[in-house]
């Protein structure tokens, strides 16, 4: 199936409806991947009460915070749907905090990003295997780059299709979305935080400051992503 042809049949339909029909197109290679942040909790809302045949991923770096664990128990229990969880590779997180510390992603921007890749980046590379399409919570609201990218692409690398059910949302519509439908969140949300990831390198961030302003802010140039939507 060409682009194109895709975007002509999901045009006119709500998030619900270009949901359903994607699981119908792809039946069982199609994958939602969660960070358990506001947004996707808005979409896990919307596949699980609409019973959609869509596999639901995490990734557990290791790192992250109580309150997103919180967030996961909740939604499970809510729900009372499978969260498939994939972890990182152990000898290879193993090895790079022995030689280099518990902090590497400090020092360097080359050392985070590998810090990045071994927790993120390789797990989800094994959640993709065999999908042909990926839906992500990204909002073009985000970030100056992800401004740049459409609702619905075509990942030449991954070779899959990349759906954004909530790519021209706001963070108000977020936010009413999940108060209107009491949809589990992270606590987190209510203190600054408003882009969540590891604990070390995640941090609330100021009125009027950046949406990604608080991840990895002590790095000043280049985007704010982990390498997860990097083509």
């Amino acid at each position: 199936m060409q682009l194109q042809e895709l975007k002509n049949q999901l045009s006119d339909l709500s998030v619900e409806a270009q949901l359903n029909k994607l699981a119908s197109l792809f039946p069982e290679k199609i994958v939602f991947t969660t960070s358990l942040g506001i947004e996707d909790q808005v979409i896990t809302h919307k596949i699980f009460t609409n019973n959609i045949d869509i596999k639901v991923i995490t990734l557990d770096t290791g790192r992250l915070f109580p309150q997103t664990y919180d967030v996961l128990s909740n939604t499970i229990i809510k729900y009372k749907k499978k969260i498939n969880i994939f972890f990182p590779e152990y000898e290879a997180i193993e090895k790079m905090v022995t030689e280099k510390g518990p902090f590497s992603f400090y020092k360097s921007v080359e050392d985070r990003k590998e810090c990045c890749k071994l927790r993120k980046v390789v797990p989800l590379t094994r959640a993709l295997k065999g999908m042909e399409c990926w839906i992500s919570g990204i909002r073009a609201g985000q970030s100056d780059d992800r401004q740049q990218m459409d609702w619905i692409e075509y990942d030449e690398n991954k070779n899959l299709f990349k759906y954004y059910p909530l790519f021209s949302w706001s963070f108000d519509e977020v936010n009413n979305f999940i108060k209107e439908n009491n949809v589990p969140y992270n606590s987190l949300h209510d203190k600054g935080y408003v882009s969540i990831g590891c604990e070390p390198c995640t941090r609330a961030i100021k009125a009027g400051q950046d949406f990604r302003a608080g991840r990895w802010w002590w790095e000043n140039d280049g985007p704010k992503e982990c390498g997860c939507h990097i083509k």
